[in-house]
């Protein structure tokens, strides 16, 4: 005998599409909400191992990542297929289902992309607050994709008098991008030759496998490495990464995603955590280098600032 299939009542838990989770997610609440998050994990107080890899289909791959905090716990599954290029869909699909920990029971699901691409400017944005030596005014892009723009709208949040140069593979790409972008932040320009003088802040935010930058140390310039997340990403050259002072979102799995700090043979001794960061404030003598390579606790951040407000924390 065939099933009978029951119709299920409507869920009592939100579902939010990727722009009802961008009007969650304001960034102010997201770089205090990771800064809390950052202690914690370096505390033990939220786990969140290394995230699993399967593949999935042709070229693909479905990256599972869990954190559990005593209050929240969340699950990010996320699917990358290369190949949607080719039949215009994004590249990467995928959710966060929000639990209350005490209970088990399901609270929210969040639109993946949009809670990743959030939280990663968020953790840009607290690494400037901590290791700039002034509010930024002067910020150079590398790259013209999803993170940029997101990076783009944590920069106009936070800092909107800042000028903003974008930097890409091609000059004609680059000028669209930074057309458009000027409805996200005011100043945007593009940069084809040379770099601007006296930068605050540079973000590299490719996925290429070759440094884009790769510039002498300078005192006051923050270096940010944000898109090279495999050991065969590297976007930040071993010039740059051997005169600074660098510092990690996560050492741990820094050491296994770092492709531009493993291809420098840096010294993981030295290298400093976001939480010490907090706690201790930088060290001056040597310009900064920052290097973001994401764990489940920035996504456990982001969603209780999204709990929070959806009046469900």
């Amino acid at each position: 005998m065939s099933p009978v299939l029951q119709p299920v009542a409507s869920a009592s838990w939100p579902l939010c599409d990727a722009v009802a989770t961008a009007e969650l997610l304001s960034f102010p609440e997201l770089v205090r909400a990771v800064e809390q998050a950052a202690l914690e994990y370096d505390q033990g107080l939220i786990a969140s191992p290394e995230r699993m890899a399967l593949p999935c289909g042709p070229g693909g791959t479905m990256l599972s990542m869990p954190a559990v905090a005593v209050d929240v716990a969340i699950h990010k599954l996320v699917n990358v297929q290369p190949a949607n290029a080719r039949r215009d869909l994004p590249t990467i699909h995928g959710l966060v289902s929000v639990f209350e920990t005490a209970t088990g029971r399901p609270l929210c699901i969040l639109d993946g992309p949009e809670v990743t691409g959030r939280r990663t400017a968020a953790v840009s944005l607290l690494a400037m607050r901590l290791l700039a030596h002034r509010a930024p005014r002067r910020v150079l892009l590398y790259g013209t994709g999803v993170q940029a723009r997101h990076h783009l709208r944590a920069l106009a949040a936070l800092h909107p008098g800042c000028t903003v140069w974008v930097k890409g593979r091609d000059p004609r790409t680059t000028a669209d991008f930074c057309q458009q972008a000027r409805s996200i932040h005011a100043d945007v320009q593009p940069c084809d030759d040379g770099l601007p003088a006296d930068l605050d802040v540079v973000i590299t935010l490719t996925t290429s496998t070759q440094p884009v930058y790769d510039e002498e140390a300078v005192p006051g310039t923050l270096v940010i490495g944000v898109g090279a997340f495999r050991p065969d990403m590297a976007e930040l050259g071993a010039r740059t990464i051997a005169g600074s002072q660098c510092y990690a979102d996560d050492p741990p799995g820094a050491r296994h995603e770092a492709g531009d700090l493993l291809r420098a043979g840096v010294d993981w001794s030295a290298v400093g955590s976001l939480a010490n960061l907090i706690r201790r404030g930088p060290q001056r003598a040597r310009p900064a280098l920052f290097k973001s390579v994401g764990t489940a606790a920035w996504d456990l951040a982001a969603a209780r600032v999204a709990l929070a407000r959806l009046g469900r924390r």
